[in-house]
């Protein structure tokens, strides 16, 4: 059986089985308190969605079902021991060949035997145990697969709350500044110093960021619908991402990481297993055809015979071999092995389908991971720039060089570049997180260091 590299470590193991029983705890609490449960940190989503995802338990009972499958293969294979009793009460009327006359008899009838029986020869279950064991790997690769996509999927829903707040954050900074704006606008108005086209244009503008602002609420709210949707935690005060993080530089270039991926994601792996246990079962189909031979061991005492005539009291041993040869099935198992081939067809394209899918979402990711950096830099440059340029305008308007619109063209770029910088921030981590996951490189130890880039927010001063 194959194992996910995020849980090789013993720390990492020991976190993830904390994280499995915290969830337990919190909500029979919750429960006998009758309050919602309320999640802050990165790790309270991690162990909540855990214990919540019914996807998750769905591929966790799946993976028991086929190692129950697995052990009721191989029990076809061992030794198969019965054991039977019969009583029988008998009532016998034959006709005496001498005096013609009927001839009653009764007697009480008893059989007991014990059998044993091994199969020596059965190629179809040979092949159904080896198909089993694929599956069981199949199984164990598509749960951890699940478990790794609900972990960066809880991520980039959390920091998609971040991302929402910070922007609901900075049209609120800038529905300030514009009303700031609009008040010095109908000041000027008030002395004739300004037109009225001026003060209209200055009130579409506050309209403008209020629809905006309204906007930007909805996407919050939204925001946090699908974090608590994943998790079943409501969200609270959720910790902010630090200024000074910076997302560690990707080793190696994107043919290095495709190739990684098709070494070890996890979908892939189970989509190679699913073809392994598709050709396997051409193997049991074919096996239909080959004869099966099975070691037979009785013991058994009687005194019924055959048509329940009464005979001494005997015992019977023996040890002998039942083959068993086939030899026409009107065409059954032609057409079996004609939809094994099929199937097996099928995994193939399957297989592919993976690859192709994984490929495309490596480069995807790994293209946006490693400009990351690049768009956080020009954003940084064009926030600091649209801050001077909004400063000037407003100098320029109090000194008669610029018009208003000039002014509020500045601040809109102003916190528009600032919204794109935070975007910008969040993009790379999650870009990140979806490529170490479609790589199969992600550990626990990467999770427990994007939640450390995450700090407590301040406490909001009354």
């Amino acid at each position: 059986m194959q194992t996910l590299t995020m849980f090789r470590t013993p720390c990492a193991r020991l976190l993830f089985a904390a994280l499995l029983a915290a969830p337990a705890v919190a909500a029979a609490q919750a429960a006998e308190n009758s309050v919602p449960v309320l999640g802050e940190t990165l790790e309270d989503f991690f162990e909540a969605a855990i214990d919540y995802s019914p996807r998750l338990r769905i591929a966790e009972e799946n993976l028991n079902v086929v190692a129950a499958r697995k052990r009721m293969a191989l029990g076809n294979l061992l030794p198969q021991l019965n054991a039977a009793s019969s009583f029988t009460e008998n009532r016998r009327s034959s006709l005496d060949p001498f005096f013609q006359v009927d001839r009653l008899r009764t007697f009480d009838g008893e059989r007991n035997y014990v059998r044993l029986s091994q199969s020596l020869f059965n190629w179809q279950a040979f092949s159904t145990r080896k198909q089993a064991g694929l599956t069981e790997d199949q199984a164990e690769a598509e749960y951890y697969y699940e478990l790794a996509f609900l972990l960066t999927d809880v991520a980039e829903r959390y920091f998609n709350v971040l991302q929402a707040r910070d922007a609901l954050d900075s049209i609120a900074a800038e529905l300030e500044a514009v009303s700031n704006q609009l008040a010095q606008v109908q000041s000027m108005f008030d002395l004739q110093l300004a037109q009225i086209t001026d003060l209209y244009q200055a009130q579409a503008n506050l309209a403008s960021v209020e629809a905006q602002q309204l906007q930007l609420e909805s996407d919050l709210a939204l925001a946090h619908e699908a974090l608590r949707a994943i998790s079943g935690l409501e969200p609270g005060r959720l910790y902010t991402l630090r200024e000074e993080v910076e997302v560690p530089d990707l080793e190696g270039d994107v043919e290095f990481w495709v190739e990684t991926a098709l070494a070890n994601n996890q979908q892939i792996r189970a989509r190679q297993f699913a073809e392994r246990v598709a050709n396997e079962r051409i193997s049991e189909r074919m096996g239909a055809y080959l004869p099966q031979v099975s070691l037979i061991a009785l013991r058994q005492n009687t005194n019924v015979g055959f048509d329940n005539a009464p005979i001494d009291q005997s015992d019977i041993t023996y040890l002998g071999l039942d083959v068993t040869i086939p030899i026409y099935s009107g065409g059954t198992r032609t057409a079996q092995v004609r939809e094994a081939r099929s199937q097996h067809r099928i995994a193939e394209h399957d297989l592919r389908r993976a690859e192709l899918e994984a490929r495309e979402i490596v480069r995807s990711a790994y293209l946006q991971s490693v400009s990351g950096n690049t768009l956080i830099e020009a954003a940084e440059s064009l926030v600091e720039s649209t801050e001077l340029s909004a400063e000037a305008m407003q100098q320029g308007l109090e000194l008669g060089t610029v018009t208003t619109v000039d002014v509020f063209i500045a601040l809109r770029d102003r916190f528009r570049a600032q919204r794109d910088l935070q975007r910008a921030r969040y993009d790379q981590i999650k870009a990140m997180l979806v490529l170490q996951r479609e790589a199969g490189t992600l550990e626990a130890e990467d999770l427990l260091e994007v939640g450390e880039w995450l700090e407590q927010p301040q406490a909001q001063v009354p």
